[in-house]
């Protein structure tokens, strides 16, 4: 039975945003609320697998969107070279999260059909759909396809022993989050069926939605899946550095033990 390490990797931030950026329904929506950008890797005695790509130099060009460390560089002090990198999962498509796929040549894509036929399909018509995503970046994806390095899923899934993917769709079409087998329980990666804890506890839902019904029944997903709701990982929080340890570099942080200090409700 593996269990795995899980690190949460800091590449970007942005901290010129307001609550209203964040949250659908809320009432002090012109507060400042920040926003961090993250990878995650996932490591058991034998295997080490990354979940998502964040984005690059080019991408944080056109967006105007600085990002504080190339991914690449960001996974460094983990002892990850982009090339050894051989499983990659993708929580979907976005920018943020699928940015880098090129960094990554020898990668096995792992992703929900459901995400690939939504970011190539009619939804991407309407320019408010089609916003964050990049052209560049799915044609990265297909192309990767077509080189035999796409491994498709339709809900529920087991990537390796311990790791297993949950279609939670909503922000996205095809949006999966992650659970991971730890020491301290079933560990969730939300990525961004949760971009703040707050979405999830106080059911507040993100504004870049394409389903909303899907992603207020996420929530309940989520809690399903974790063993205890402090594992549930929020894809964008700044809470998540403030609330688990630090670990190898300033960017790290470690996962799998659990939080060392109490999450705000």
């Amino acid at each position: 039975m593996s269990i795995w390490q899980v690190h949460a990797v800091k590449y970007a931030d942005r901290n010129a945003r307001t609550r209203a950026d964040s949250f659908i329904f809320d009432d002090n929506h012109d507060a400042p609320h920040a926003m961090d950008y993250f990878m995650w890797v996932l490591r058991s005695k034998d295997r080490t697998i990354l979940v998502d790509t964040g984005y690059d130099d080019t991408e944080a060009a056109r967006r105007d969107r600085p990002i504080r460390m190339d991914p690449a560089a960001a996974l460094a002090p983990l002892g990850l070279q982009p090339n050894d990198i051989d499983t990659l999962i993708v929580t979907h498509l976005h920018y943020d999260h699928a940015g880098g796929l090129d960094m990554f040549p020898n990668a096995t894509l792992h992703m929900q059909a459901a995400e690939m036929a939504y970011a190539t399909g009619p939804c991407m018509c309407h320019d408010t759909l089609r916003m964050p995503f990049t052209a560049d970046h799915i044609c990265s994806a297909v192309k990767r396809l077509y080189s035999g390095k796409v491994v498709f899923y339709d809900g529920e899934a087991e990537v390796a022993d311990g790791v297993t993917v949950h279609c939670i769709g909503g922000h996205s079409r095809g949006l999966q989050a992650v659970r991971v087998r730890t020491d301290s329980g079933w560990l969730v990666l939300a990525s961004d069926a949760a971009h703040f804890w707050e979405n999830l506890r106080s059911r507040k839902p993100f504004p870049i939605v394409v389903d909303l019904q899907n992603m207020l029944d996420g929530f309940s997903t989520l809690e399903r899946l974790a063993s205890h709701p402090d594992l549930i990982i929020p894809g964008h929080d700044p809470l998540v550095r403030a609330c688990f340890p630090q670990d190898i570099a300033e960017h790290i942080t470690r996962l799998d033990r659990g939080p060392t200090s109490e999450i705000p409700s």
